[in-house]
């Protein structure tokens, strides 16, 4: 049985943050800063999928990526406006911040009140509620700005995905043009 002071959570000690930003607690007590991204995170995103594994990399990605490019690089780091949002999670890590977890959505087409996202949570960080919180910023952040939908499309192998958008009341369908896929959605 663990001690009684290794069950105390850690301290929330995150350098000062300017703008939008919040420090949860995961379900194991664990503390994780949580704020839009930045272009100066842009190494620390692609560490993130670099260090994600082959099965983690594929659903987030629903295909191979083996090489994160500065093309694809320069996709995920447009954000930070209304139509292009993305939060990431951070935590301590030998003394500087490493990226555990991000969520994301894009507008679906010019003027569309629906948007895409994804959550990718690292292979270590989960089954903590890491997923649930970061999908939970985008929701609101995708009300804040008038949007009407969310919704992904993922494999319907997924089931970490279904699991947590089920928790969340998002609906399921299959994709009618590819069997093998699932639409979750989530009227706003």
């Amino acid at each position: 049985m663990p001690s009684t002071s290794s069950l105390r959570p850690a301290p929330l000690s995150f350098p000062a943050q300017e703008g939008q930003h919040w420090i949860d607690r995961l379900n194991d007590g664990s503390p994780v800063l949580i704020r839009p991204l930045r272009a100066q995170d842009r190494e620390r995103e692609k560490a993130f999928i670099e260090n994600l594994s082959p099965l983690t990399r594929h659903q987030r990605f629903l295909g191979e990526v083996k090489e994160v490019d500065g093309r694809l690089l320069d996709q995920l780091m447009d954000v930070g406006n209304r139509e292009r949002v993305a939060f990431v999670a951070l935590v301590h890590d030998n003394g500087s911040l490493r990226e555990i977890g991000i969520s994301r959505y894009a507008q679906a087409g010019d003027g569309a009140e629906v948007c895409e996202f994804a959550v990718t949570v690292a292979d270590d960080w989960q089954q903590r509620g890491l997923g649930a919180l970061l999908l939970q910023h985008l929701i609101d952040e995708a009300r804040n700005n008038g949007f009407k939908q969310l919704y992904s499309v993922d494999s319907a192998a997924n089931r970490s995905i279904r699991d947590l958008t089920s928790a969340l009341g998002f609906s399921h369908r299959t994709d009618p043009d590819d069997a093998t896929q699932v639409i979750h959605s989530l009227d706003l």
